[in-house]
């Protein structure tokens, strides 16, 4: 409790000292008829994060977010181990708020978005100290802000695409996207919907074929307020996500039951059956995000002051129910297995998280020039979970933390150093119904306090090109999805799908040297040591399949990657000349290629490294249309924490070709992806403890052929002046030593 209080009391003591520094205002005079024009970058490699441009990037945003994803360079996603960014295990947030979600629920949220809603994505590989040390070895960040003029504008965006595997099936994404200003204020609107079938083959080492097809809807809707308060701004966001799966799954196999003669439990005998089952699954997420934030401005542009206060709630429902099931027994007696019928999942959980956070920076004179940041954070987070009536989860958190942190320039160096004390208060309860009585059982608690150091060195060896050398500590914290102790996926009649209310927080040192040049190429080698790794476990007991959560006592993740790019006017002019060309990505032909290396080592497990290629290619077509070509690579024979993939995980081409009309405010474009098919998941389990290895198959129609188009209602003024990104704004760093890419 008194560090508690002690972190509260930095937070008032900064707030004092920002309004003991505040400058008189001086109001700026306006210089009318002036246009300046910012080409973005598809790709740009800052000091601490890698971002990529998804909003003028139309082979990324034809889709949903998910495919998106899956087509960054040196990103690895898959449904049972989570996604990792050049070897760091990622913690995805949400313009700028994470989402505390996993595995198979963050690819359902992230499938249900546009892809068109997002303006870019940022993947923070080395979080500082004004991150919260819960960010792990890296952050992917999704922002889908959208600027606002002082006139009424509205861009719609549409995608329509179609698989046809043994059927067609159809996807549709719609958006609008409306900005205005009147003389009190601002206000931004977002909303869009996805409707999406799709189909999943699935083989779990022999004992259960299944076929599934599923159909999705999604709903979004993101709202926003500006009020300029003098030279102060008061920042009101509101969003809601609303996702709806249904899935119909015809399975059959193998199975087995246990026949107690007594109420002993060791007792029994086993019954071996095969079977056939159809069942219908649902799930529907509700998720609703409040955000007020109060910015103090200064005189002094690089000194800033914020104040934020945000408030989630996420509903989330899973059901199954079991159409038919039919069969027999193997043991010669020809008795048909049981027709279960009816409800055989019903699970609910609900999440509520409640933060208050501060951060305040100013330049201050450290050698040649530096910066200070400093702030707080108290958050509150509740979980619970509730399987036919009972609730088998009550789960709280309260973090405390404050963070310091420092940086300088010296000639052609850049330092950063700073550290981060957080303060965790974890406990909760489980609970199961056990032949009608309930049996309860503590959480283990955390309640400690941890100070987290980061510090980083970039040396400019010349204009463009820069050495860097970066050490952290961070803490990754299990999600809630992890946690949760009830089945939020398909159940068959030898599978099951449980979380693990037991696991404990994951403690990262990670390090990294890197040298970038010019903006695009890259070079660099990381570790990340990790104690408690939390991972997805697969193991079979006689003809039961069990899929579950545990943590990895030790274990450390090498990664090796590189990135260049090569414009193929390299083939046709002079380096000499090339060097001096001031030339935009978006008006000439190149390809980029990325190499990473990446080998997971574990006690006890002998695992292989693996290489991942990605190819991306730009060729600019007569009528001013552009084809984009990406093409992506894992070796198989890999160990993935407990798996190894005996088939790549990427392996997959996708086409678009893009035309712009009407002045460029109407873009088109055709797309097909996955076109060679070869998108498939097989990985074969390497468990710890030594038990029977098994392999499981997962086919997504992942090919698929598409028509999206976007257009931009023109403003009335074009001179008109653009105001900040107000939905779900964030910090944004707009000088300093190192400025961080927003």
């Amino acid at each position: 409790m008194k560090k508690t209080v002690l972190t509260l009391s930095i937070i008032a003591s900064t707030f004092s000292f920002a309004q003991e520094t505040k400058d008189n205002k001086v109001k700026e005079k306006e210089i009318e008829g002036v246009v300046i024009t910012k080409t973005k970058k598809a790709v740009e490699q800052k000091a601490d994060r890698t971002i990529f441009d998804f909003s003028e990037q139309p082979h990324l945003n034809n889709g949903n977010v998910l495919e998106g994803i899956k087509k960054l360079p040196g990103l690895v996603s898959t449904d049972i181990a989570g996604m990792m960014y050049q070897g760091k295990i990622l913690d995805v947030y949400l313009n700028g708020r994470p989402l505390n979600i996993s595995s198979n629920e963050l690819n359902s949220f992230l499938e249900g978005m546009p892809a068109n809603s997002v303006e870019k994505i940022e993947v923070i590989t080395q979080p500082g100290a004004e991150f919260p040390a819960t960010s792990g070895g890296a952050i992917m960040n999704i922002i889908t802000n959208k600027n606002a003029n002082k006139y009424l504008t509205a861009t719609y965006s549409g995608n329509y695409n179609f698989s046809n595997e043994d059927k067609l099936r159809s996807r549709t994404s719609h958006s609008l996207n409306l900005n205005a200003r009147n003389k009190l204020f601002g206000w931004q609107l977002s909303v869009g919907q996805n409707y999406r079938e799709s189909m999943l083959n699935s083989n779990q080492d022999n004992l259960m074929f299944a076929n599934t097809d599923r159909i999705g809807r999604g709903y979004f809707a993101k709202s926003g307020l500006t009020f300029d308060l003098g030279e102060d701004r008061l920042l009101l966001n509101y969003d809601i996500y609303h996702n709806k799966n249904d899935n119909y799954t015809l399975s059959n196999g193998d199975g087995e039951i246990k026949v107690f003669n007594s109420p002993n439990p060791n007792d029994f005998y086993i019954r071996n059956f095969k079977f056939n089952s159809s069942d219908a699954a649902n799930t529907n997420n509700l998720r609703q995000e409040a955000v007020a934030t109060y910015q103090v401005r200064f005189d002094d542009k690089l000194k800033k002051l914020d104040f934020q206060f945000g408030y989630t709630k996420s509903d989330s429902k899973f059901g199954q129910d079991n159409n038919f099931r039919t069969g027999n027994f193997l043991d010669g007696l020809q008795e048909a297995i049981p027709n279960v019928g009816g409800n055989i999942l019903n699970n609910s959980s609900d999440m509520r998280i409640a933060n208050f956070k501060v951060d305040y920076s100013q330049p201050i004179k450290i050698l040649d020039e530096g910066k200070v940041s400093l702030g707080g954070l108290y958050e509150k987070q509740n979980f619970d979970t509730e399987s036919k009536g009972l609730t088998n989860l009550e789960y709280q958190r309260q973090t405390a933390s404050t963070y310091l942190e420092f940086q300088a320039k010296l000639k052609k160096i850049d330092f950063i150093a700073g550290a981060r004390a957080e303060n965790y208060d974890i406990s909760g309860v489980t609970r199961q119904d056990s032949a009608t009585t309930i049996i309860q059982r503590d959480l283990i608690p955390f309640n400690k306090f941890k100070i987290f150091p980061n510090a980083s060195v970039q040396y400019n060896v010349m204009k463009q090109v820069y050495a860097l050398a970066n050490y952290n500590k961070k803490i990754n914290l299990p999600s809630i999805s992890a946690l949760n102790p009830n089945n939020s996926t398909f159940q068959g009649p030898n599978t099951q799908v449980t979380g693990n209310p037991f696991l404990q927080p994951t403690i990262f040192d990670n390090y990294e040297v890197k040298i970038s040049a010019f903006d695009y190429a890259f070079i660099g080698y990381s570790v990340s040591n990790a104690k408690n790794q939390v991972a997805q476990i697969i193991r079979r007991e006689g003809k039961n399949i069990f899929n579950e959560q545990v943590n990895i006592s030790d274990m450390k993740i090498h990664n090796f990657n590189v990135g260049l790019p090569i414009p193929f006017m390299l083939f046709t002019k002079p380096l000499s000349e090339i060097m001096k060309f001031d030339f935009n990505p978006d008006k000439i032909n190149f390809m980029y290629l990325y190499a990473g290396y990446q080998k997971h080592d574990i006690n006890n497990l002998k695992n292989n490294g693996f290489w991942i290629f990605n190819l991306m290619t730009q060729i600019l077509l007569p009528k001013d249309i552009k084809m984009t070509a990406n093409y992506s690579y894992l070796t198989p024979r890999a160990g993935y924490f407990y798996f190894t993939a005996e088939k790549p995980f990427n392996n997959s081409l996708d086409i678009t070709l893009t035309k712009k009309f009407m002045d460029n405010r109407l873009t088109v474009s055709i797309f097909g992806n996955d076109i060679l098919n070869g998108q498939i998941m097989q990985i074969r389990t390497n468990n710890p403890d030594g038990g029977q290895s098994l392999f499981i198959r997962t086919k997504y129609d992942s090919r698929n052929f598409g028509l999206s188009v976007n257009y931009k209602i023109p403003t009335k003024n074009k001179l008109a002046k653009e105001d900040a990104n107000i939905l779900n704004s964030k910090k944004e760093e707009t000088g300093g030593v190192m400025q961080t890419g927003q």
